[in-house]
């Protein structure tokens, strides 16, 4: 089992999909990054084991909302094995899942630190770090078939998808697997929301501020901002 994610033992599905995600080698570019990461380590983590494989999402197995990142961060989910963990975007992200009531910590150092999140679960489009937290389109397309088989395990009711790249990929995604997706696509906004249909079902996407430093920072993306959108998640997955 990936380190991390203990839910994912309740969850046939979810399980097989760690183990598929985690040995994955489609793309070369973001192998020989990822390890290559892992061999030379940040200084201030020289003495650490990184986990320098791809990364499988982490949360609730039967999660009603869905956050949908980027991809691992290099010194932080490639060091850690678990999503938005050991970074500055992570330490944002979780300290909001906690005030909301999602998360039974506010702090994301290690994949062992007793973090669990409920009713909600995160993951990504990409699996690998990539340099300059750039995948390339092919990079994405090669990933998507594991957030696809995510979706279909958890069935989630709300998306909280993280910036522009995560919300292209997952509407891509849900277009694959059969969901109505508006044309011309919804475009993605802080704020934004969209719904799309499979069946009797319905998804609703709603879009934030990815969660990195340079939004955090910059004050593009609050607290209260973040906070928002995911009691707006809340919401929705409640009705």
């Amino acid at each position: 089992m990936p380190p991390g994610d203990p839910d994912a033992a309740g969850s046939p599905a979810l399980a097989a999909l760690d183990a598929d995600v985690v040995t994955c080698r489609r793309c070369p570019r973001l192998v020989a990054w990822r390890e290559q990461v892992g061999r030379e380590r940040r200084a201030a983590f020289r003495d650490e084991t990184y986990w320098a494989r791809p990364v499988p999402g982490f949360g609730d197995a039967g999660a009603r909302v869905l956050v949908v990142g980027l991809a691992p961060a290099a010194h932080g989910a490639n060091r850690t094995g678990r999503m938005f963990t050991g970074d500055r975007s992570g330490d944002f992200l979780f300290a909001a899942m906690h005030r909301v009531g999602l998360a039974n910590q506010a702090t994301s150092v290690a994949a062992d630190d007793g973090l669990r999140l409920t009713g909600v679960r995160v993951t990504a489009p990409v699996r690998c770090a990539p340099p300059a937290n750039k995948p390339t389109p092919d990079e994405r397309r090669a990933c998507a078939p594991y957030l696809a088989r995510e979706i279909e395990a958890v069935d989630p009711r709300v998306a909280v998808v993280l910036g522009a790249f995560g919300w292209a990929a997952l509407l891509d995604t849900l277009r694959d697997l059969g969901w109505a997706v508006p044309r011309p696509a919804p475009r993605f906004a802080h704020g934004a929301e969209a719904v799309v249909i499979r069946g009797e079902r319905s998804l609703t996407l709603l879009g934030c501020f990815h969660v990195s430093q340079q939004n955090t920072f910059t004050g593009r993306l609050t607290p209260d901002m973040l906070d928002a959108v995911l009691r707006r998640a809340q919401a929705l997955a409640a009705g």
